[in-house]
């Protein structure tokens, strides 16, 4: 059982970051802040499950080559879990905008604008809930204690 202060995020790991192989720094940052893998897949996102999942900005000007980088290959989803998980996260990777971000978060280090910007994660715990349904099938999360 997730408590009050234990949360579950879902993390997508963008082509950009699996094109720079930035992938296993990203993950060494989260599991040395204490959270745990609690589910993991690699996929090709197709535009359906791109306009689902932004479909909060799928009528903006700039969403076309959104889902054009955002399908562009193969990314890896991750569960995590942990205390606090969600914000906890967010300040690990720093401001959406790369170049905003200070040197040390994970966008600081490895992103180069609003969309090249290594990871997206889930913005609250009433999102990861949906993010995590969206592309986890039950049975595919497994909340081992940390």
């Amino acid at each position: 059982m997730v408590g009050a202060l234990m949360q579950r995020t879902l993390i997508i790991f963008k082509p950009d970051c699996m094109d720079q192989r930035h992938v296993g720094n990203v993950i060494d940052r989260f599991e040395q802040a204490g959270f745990a893998i609690i589910g993991c897949k690699m996929t090709l996102l197709t535009p359906a499950l791109l306009r689902e999942h932004y479909a909060h900005v799928a009528d903006r000007p700039f969403y076309p080559h959104l889902e054009a980088f955002m399908g562009a290959r193969p990314v890896l989803i991750m569960a995590l879990r942990g205390e606090q998980v969600v914000q906890r996260v967010r300040d690990l990777l720093g401001p959406t905008d790369s170049r905003k971000a200070a040197k040390g978060t994970i966008r600081g280090d490895f992103g180069t604008d609003v969309t090249v910007n290594v990871v997206h994660a889930s913005d609250s715990e009433v999102n990861a809930a949906i993010e995590l349904a969206r592309f986890f099938r039950p049975g595919e999360l497994y909340d081992v204690k940390s």
